[in-house]
């Protein structure tokens, strides 16, 4: 919930089925029931976030936590976060990357972009379901900023 009781919607964009399974289930885990809108590429993701003219009025109102893999099949998931925090009416969303990119230069980039949480998988399961986790009880305290 955000301040003014809003519900917080996530929105994740992650194209393993077997990690978008593990990430809702460890998510739901931690006590987080808000609704989890999952997408498998960046296009769909971003018509749905941006809508289809892609000026961002589609996502006025809404409240909105953005789970990103970096490696999608159609794009790249730093071309996502910059469209994301460009945007007037989706740049206070807090994005968090989630993804198997440990290069630092990937990392600062996603930072100076914007991305609130930068989280490598680990490749083992157990780590990574650690890492969800710990991040469940990240969304469990949050507040989500108020959209334009």
């Amino acid at each position: 919930m955000t301040p003014s009781g809003n519900p917080v919607t996530i929105i994740m964009i992650e194209d393993d089925e077997g990690h978008a399974r593990l990430i809702e289930k460890n998510i739901r885990r931690a006590g987080v029931s808000n609704e989890i809108i999952p997408f498998t590429n960046g296009t769909e993701a971003l018509a749905h976030l941006l809508g289809a003219d892609g000026s961002g009025t589609a996502s006025i109102g809404r409240q909105l936590l953005i789970l990103l893999d970096l490696n999608l099949p159609d794009m790249g998931g730093v071309d996502i976060l910059e469209k994301v925090k460009s945007n007037p009416h989706t740049k206070r969303a807090p994005v968090v990357v989630l993804t198997t990119t440990d290069d630092q230069r990937e990392i600062q980039r996603c930072y100076d972009l914007g991305a609130n949480v930068y989280i490598t998988k680990p490749v083992d399961y157990d780590g990574f379901a650690q890492a969800i986790r710990q991040l469940g009880l990240f969304f469990a305290v949050m507040q989500v900023p108020e959209a334009d």
